[in-house]
């Protein structure tokens, strides 16, 4: 009999969801590297993730070869007092995230880094070894960790391909970061551009793939801090009606006082097709909801401070939304956001 052939993706999907053991994978990695590094085309590098591959494509079109050493370069003196100065907000949104999240993997060996949309660190927590050069390098605030840079890492990876990824020893593209692990995901800010990326990374520890989860969830905490810290007059939270409001699934959208979107996290560019636009600062709320903005700040101010009530807000697809409106400056305590109202 002929079997229909399977694609290379799906097979990649087959052959990764398969448990392996932590020699298998490297061989595995192995494989595919000599695959796609050695262009061996016989040998296609099925085993390496597209976004993998990618990456180590555009490291050898740019000259690099996976032998050469890893200069990790710091910014100048004034490029790096300008990073600051230009992050600051990032990294204060993201220290009480990176502050708990440092404790929940202290005992992994994994540690922290923050890097803004160029791939420059510009915070790191976590149990951080000073005393292993290999970890010391790349957690010194201002050190480029770029794809540029360093070639394919979570932090390239992220920042590039805008998803988040995991990254183990050889499927980095340069031999001399072959000992790292690390997961990453990108960070939108409340225009909707990438503003960074939150980094797991270990050294020469154990494979833990589940680590991709804690850094997408730890960085949509610093995502709703940072729209949260955005300038606005209304605050709404939106989810689906077969969702409660109150945690950090929700979609949140700020206005000012006459109803012009100020910023969105990404959950809410999700739920809303028209907060997609590239420049959602031009949209005004009537494009959101089919129903007169000043019902919103209506519903706000006449919500009990300790227990406001959500209401139902229609769009203009036709689909309803679960939505929380808040003033400025009374947003609930914990566990004390209201149901759907009458």
């Amino acid at each position: 009999p002929v079997f229909p052939a399977v694609p290379t993706s799906a097979l990649h999907t087959m052959l990764t969801a398969l448990p392996v053991s932590s020699e298998q994978r490297l061989q595995q990695i192995a494989h595919a590297r000599k695959a796609m590094l050695q262009g061996d085309e016989s040998q296609p590098g099925m085993l390496a993730e597209p976004w993998i591959e990618r990456s180590w494509q555009r490291c050898l079109a740019s000259g690099k070869n996976p032998e050469q050493a890893v200069s990790f370069e710091m910014l100048s003196p004034q490029t790096q007092r300008r990073t600051e100065e230009a992050n600051q907000v990032l990294v204060q949104a993201a220290r009480p995230v990176l502050d708990k999240l440092g404790a929940a993997i202290a005992s992994t060996r994994y540690f922290a880094i923050l890097t803004n949309a160029q791939g420059v660190v510009v915070d790191v927590n976590g149990a951080i070894d000073r005393r292993d050069r290999r970890v010391d390098l790349i957690t010194r605030i201002g050190v480029d960790l770029s794809e540029d840079s360093v070639g394919t890492t979570a932090i390239g990876a992220a920042l590039t391909e805008l998803q988040p990824v995991w990254l183990h020893r050889g499927e980095h593209f340069f031999n001399a970061n072959s000992a790292y692990s690390c997961a990453g995901a990108p960070l939108f800010g409340p225009d909707g551009r990438c503003a960074g990326m939150l980094d797991l990374t270990g050294v020469d520890a154990v494979e833990r793939p589940e680590l991709r989860h804690l850094v997408v969830q730890s960085a949509r905490s610093i995502e709703n801090a940072l729209i949260q810290n955005r300038p606005h007059n209304l605050m709404i939270r939106l989810n689906w009606s077969s969702q409660n409001l109150g945690d950090d699934m929700d979609g949140m959208v700020c206005l000012d006082p006459d109803g012009w979107v100020t910023g969105a996290n990404p959950a809410a560019r999700q739920m809303v097709p028209a907060l997609q636009k590239s420049d959602a600062s031009a949209v005004h709320c009537s494009e959101l909801f089919a129903m007169p903005y000043e019902m919103l700040f209506d519903a706000a101010k006449s919500n009990p401070l300790a227990y406001p009530q959500a209401i139902d807000v229609p769009l203009w697809s036709g689909l309803r939304l679960h939505a929380l409106p808040l003033l400025h400056g009374r947003a609930p305590a914990a566990g004390r956001l209201g149901g759907r109202g009458a």
